[in-house]
């Protein structure tokens, strides 16, 4: 049955799992023109928790002043007037628990603030568990502790760096479903980052969730890659795991320069360098964020029907989103 790819991409909700643009007007705009309903933005990586809180209120003042373009959104009511208002909704989240310091407290006060995305770890090791470039000792009991409020609270617990022990016992531990935000498929290519089939299949067994990046050094065939190797690679996750628990999570790092990159790929933000990525570039056919609509073609291209694409682009994250946090 033929449909119109551009037309069902512009009636779709449309949600990235994960962004760390550098945001200002400018990607605002590119967001708008990409048709993107809703995104979680990254507030923390390395940062303590008074720089975090620091973050989020120059976000927060950012939001205010773009009020025509973003606003805040902390659940699916949110994202659905944002869908009606031609907006974006800007979704809190931090990359690694880092912020949590070891404060139990201070989660639910970034709750308070809007945040409902954490990622436990951030490569390395924190006090809640281990990351994925490092020997896996699993949760802490901390991280246990953290975990339960996170549930409590209403914050959705991310696994994308985390590793594989840390992120089955997570998994086992948490009482609401949790997700890989922005992750790709170690069967398509041997990366640390990457996540085996019987990750794949584990996290969606529990009910969890898992976004698909585009970040080329993770896809198969790296640099050279086009949206169409996107594209594949979300099929994979699919049927590894099932359409009904895959959605988008880009990574996108728009407007972030080598220093950025300098500040990420080093452990705690400082001293022993994680990774290298050189130069990273985007897909062709998806090099920014404006260039989402491109993606509903591609995948019709590759014979997709219109019901998976839309559950893909954002439906499927709707309905994780209602599970970890309710209406």
């Amino acid at each position: 049955m033929s449909f119109d790819a551009a037309q069902l991409h512009q009636q779709s909700i449309v949600i990235d799992g994960l962004i760390i643009a550098n945001l200002d007007r400018s990607v605002f705009e590119d967001m708008r023109k990409g048709g993107l309903t809703a995104a979680n933005c990254t507030v923390s990586v390395w940062e303590s928790f008074a720089k975090t809180v620091d973050n989020i209120a120059n976000l927060k003042r950012l939001i205010r002043d773009n009020s025509d373009l973003v606003m805040l959104a902390k659940n699916v009511a949110d994202i659905e007037r944002a869908k009606r208002e031609g907006k974006t909704g800007i979704i809190l989240g931090f990359q690694n628990g880092y912020a949590f310091e070891d404060n139990l407290g201070y989660i639910e006060a970034f709750h308070d603030m809007g945040v409902r995305v954490v990622q436990l770890c951030y490569n390395t090791q924190n006090l809640i568990g281990t990351g994925c470039y490092e020997r896996d000792g699993g949760l802490s009991g901390y991280g246990r502790e953290v975990i339960a409020e996170m549930n409590r609270v209403g914050i959705m617990v991310d696994l994308s760096h985390v590793g594989g022990k840390t992120s089955e016992e997570a998994i086992l531990e948490s009482k609401k479903p949790v997700a890989y935000t922005h992750c790709l498929p170690l069967g398509l290519k041997d990366h640390p980052r990457n996540k085996s089939d019987a990750e794949l299949k584990f996290i969606a067994d529990h009910g969890g969730f898992i976004g698909v990046t585009m970040f080329s050094p993770f896809l198969k065939r790296g640099p050279e890659s086009t949206i169409y190797d996107y594209v594949e690679a979300i099929d994979y996750v699919i049927n590894v795991a099932g359409e009904d628990c895959v959605g988008l999570g880009s990574d996108f790092t728009q407007g972030h320069g080598h220093e950025f990159f300098e500040w990420l790929t080093h452990d705690k933000g400082r001293w022993r360098r994680l990774t290298n990525f050189g130069k990273v570039v985007n897909p062709e056919g998806i090099s920014t964020i404006g260039d989402f609509p491109n993606l509903a073609q591609a995948m019709q291209k590759q014979g997709w029907s219109a019901s998976r694409i839309e559950k893909v682009l954002g439906k499927n994250w709707m309905g994780f989103f209602r599970q970890v946090w309710g209406e």
